[in-house]
């Protein structure tokens, strides 16, 4: 899976913040210009653009300009990798688990006899 490295960074250093996890979660009811992103947000409009940025970077968010406004889109494909990611721990841990249990169960078994 290091083919997906860099972009597991991109993404979860993307949704590793409040404001950013609100921002996908506005945007998953459908597209909105900067202004209506912003509005929710207490901090000055640099900062919140840069919180659009590493969206953008990450490729969880799309844009483009219609006459004077930003309008943003949510790019939901953009999360597979994440997806797979977390699938493959799933399946490792899932497995580590089990070995663990069969291991305390022979463990109690054998102090019974």
């Amino acid at each position: 899976m290091a083919k997906f490295d860099m972009q597991l960074d991109l993404l979860f250093t993307a949704l590793g913040d409040p404001t950013r996890r609100a921002i996908l979660s506005r945007l998953a009811r459908g597209p909105a210009s900067v202004s209506e992103l912003a509005a929710p947000h207490d901090m000055a409009l640099p900062s919140f653009m840069g919180h659009l940025k590493r969206l953008e970077e990450a490729g969880l968010i799309a844009s483009h300009k219609q006459g004077r406004v930003r309008i943003c889109t949510l790019a939901p494909q953009a999360l597979t990798p994440a997806q797979d990611w977390l699938s493959e721990q799933r399946q490792i841990w899932s497995g580590r688990l089990d070995r663990f249990d069969d291991y305390v169960t022979r463990l109690v078994q054998e102090t019974q006899k």
